[in-house]
């Protein structure tokens, strides 16, 4: 998915970085999170949606079929976020 969203024309180079601002930040705070801080899960919850969402949006109308893979992996993502294993295998 990662490969796909990187060459999808549906989201303008702008855009693409503004968007890899907010992962980076909302990795940043399941790192935190995985480290003992007092982080809400409830709050990242929160914070993935949003930006699940402002991510589905840019793309289901320029390419809807990884709107469409990106959303049914919605929770294995969650799942590899939350996971402080799989996360450290994922951003390592």
């Amino acid at each position: 998915l990662e490969k796909r969203l990187r060459a999808t024309n549906a989201i303008g180079i702008f855009t693409k970085l503004s968007l890899k601002n907010q992962v980076d930040d909302l990795v940043a705070q399941f790192r935190t999170f995985h480290q003992g801080a007092p982080v809400a899960v409830a709050k990242l919850r929160e914070e993935y949606d949003l930006l699940l969402l402002k991510l589905l949006s840019v793309l289901q109308d320029g390419d809807p079929e990884l709107a469409r893979d990106i959303g049914a992996s919605r929770e294995a993502i969650w799942g590899l976020l939350l996971d402080p294993v799989k996360f450290k295998k994922v951003t390592s």
